[in-house]
């Protein structure tokens, strides 16, 4: 190389034959390859004519160097070799490649086949196209009625993705599905009304324990309830708790005549079941029982006993007529007629089944504003016998104004807002009165999953009221009483 800069003594403007860098090539997703022409590929053995092998393009050093291996040196005014053509003075603009777009025609959507345009509209829709592709697939899609229809279906699966809201069923869906099936077709034995919650709620717990997986049974789970004044917790598995749940429905079977779910689970000895001999009745006694017989702990093979349960339950009690809704149940402790105790089951399945959630990490919505609004309902109607019962062991203020059966006295008025609330009166100085606004001296303000909570024994009592106003003595009565209502 000479000392200036270029090699040998030659001039740039005397390399000839040089070969020209050619523009940028389109994509190769942008080319339909169907309609371009392949070139012939010579016999094994034999080269290839100059005119079947495009010309490609490479690197000036690359081309001198080429040149200078052949030790070919053309002088300005020597004429090419006999077998290459002679390179104009002027070569002109390089050819463009297919489907490229000039700059005076940037804004103009490309021309693109059908097949390539349809697979642009994922792209499309994740808005991930550049101007040209998009300026070209907006134009197909005015055209094409086919990738309109699919540019719509993935526009509306974008939304999905960047959602704000959950993505979980509205519990109501379910009802609403059911219902309008009802409408078209009425079943020959329909469902209860004051069954449809139980229905429901254990339909959704069941979905959830069939997302899970086998190592989710084994997940420890912390029950909550209120008891001598304090909270108390025990812990347990997902599988324990729903063991919990089929021992309790069992007060149901027996109210039903059907056989004892615990009968089944290793609950009661041979010699028992034989004789007949009454299990415990109290839900805590039931659920002791049903875990001391089950150890090693239970699997996820106690849901199919627990939902066939379920079931027949719901069955039963829609084929037993209207009576049976007020057939007693007892707890052990006091009784319930059918109809409520399968809502104290809904309740119980649904705070059960957000425990369960939470121990899983998976979402879990309250219930439907109805089935909600008749939990908060029965668990108002319950207050009048429990405020009674705490006044009896010496835990809340004295009756100050006693009065007869079915007659108005002394109230609270308890105020549920948002989610399935309403406004109750809640009578306080006897079980057999009947709670009057009129007679209201306090009110007090909770909203309806946060009340569900407290009743629950989730929350504290001190902690749980958003408002209150009046006799405080009586508000704290009524807040610990709630909170009495909870139980394992």
């Amino acid at each position: 190389m000479s000392g200036d800069g270029h090699e040998g003594g030659r001039r740039d403007d005397e390399v000839r034959g040089a070969r020209r860098i050619p523009g940028p090539r389109g994509a190769v997703d942008d080319l339909d390859l169907e309609t371009v022409a392949r070139p012939v590929l010579p016999p094994p053995g034999s080269s290839a004519p100059d005119e079947a092998v495009p010309e490609q393009g490479v690197p000036e050093e690359e081309a001198g160097l080429a040149d200078e291996a052949e030790d070919v040196v053309h002088e300005p005014d020597e004429p090419d070799e006999p077998d290459q053509p002679e390179e104009p003075d002027d070569p002109g603009p390089a050819p463009e490649p297919p489907h490229a777009v000039t700059p005076a025609d940037a804004s103009a959507p490309a021309v693109l086949s059908h097949q390539v345009l349809k697979a642009l509209l994922g792209a499309w829709a994740l808005s991930a196209c550049s101007a040209e592709e998009t300026a070209a697939v907006e134009d197909h899609l005015t055209a094409c009625a086919p990738c309109a229809d699919e540019a719509l279906r993935l526009r509306d699966a974008v939304g999905l993705l960047h959602t704000d809201g959950s993505l979980d069923l509205d519990p109501a869906l379910r009802s609403r599905v059911l219902d309008g099936c009802l409408g078209r077709r009425p079943a020959r034995v329909p469902i209860p009304e004051w069954a449809t919650a139980y229905d429901a709620e254990t339909a959704r717990l069941d979905a959830l324990l069939r997302d899970i997986g086998d190592s989710d049974w084994h997940a420890p789970v912390r029950l909550q309830w209120f008891e001598d004044e304090r909270a108390v917790t025990r812990r347990t598995t997902v599988a324990g708790v729903i063991g919990h749940l089929m021992a309790v429905d069992g007060l149901l079977s027996a109210a039903l005549g059907l056989d004892d779910p615990l009968a089944g689970t290793g609950a009661l000895g041979t010699a028992e079941v034989n004789a007949g001999a009454e299990v415990p009745l109290s839900p805590t006694r039931r659920t002791e029982t049903y875990w001391a017989a089950t150890y090693p702990p239970a699997t996820r093979a106690v849901r199919e006993p627990w939902r066939a349960l379920t079931h027949e339950l719901i069955r039963t009690a829609s084929l037993a007529g209207r009576n049976v809704a007020e057939r007693s149940v007892s707890y052990g402790e006091f009784a319930l007629p059918l109809q409520d105790a399968l809502l104290d089951r809904a309740f119980e399945c649904w705070v059960h089944g957000t425990d369960i959630a939470e121990a899983v990490d998976y979402p879990y919505r309250p219930p439907s504003a109805a089935h909600l609004h008749r939990m908060i309902d029965l668990a108002a109607r319950m207050l009048p016998a429990a405020l009674a019962g705490r006044r009896g062991a010496g835990l809340a203020g004295p009756a100050k104004e006693l009065v007869g059966a079915g007659e108005p006295g002394r109230s609270v008025h308890l105020e549920v807002e948002g989610h399935g609330g309403g406004d109750w009166y809640i009578a306080l100085d006897s079980p057999a009165a009947v709670g009057s606004p009129d007679r209201a001296v306090a009110q007090v303000a909770l909203d309806g999953v946060e009340f569900c909570q407290l009743v629950a024994g989730h929350i504290s009592p001190v902690e749980a009221a958003a408002g209150q106003e009046g006799d405080r003595e009586a508000i704290r009565d009524v807040l610990f009483a709630s909170a009495s209502l909870s139980r394992l």
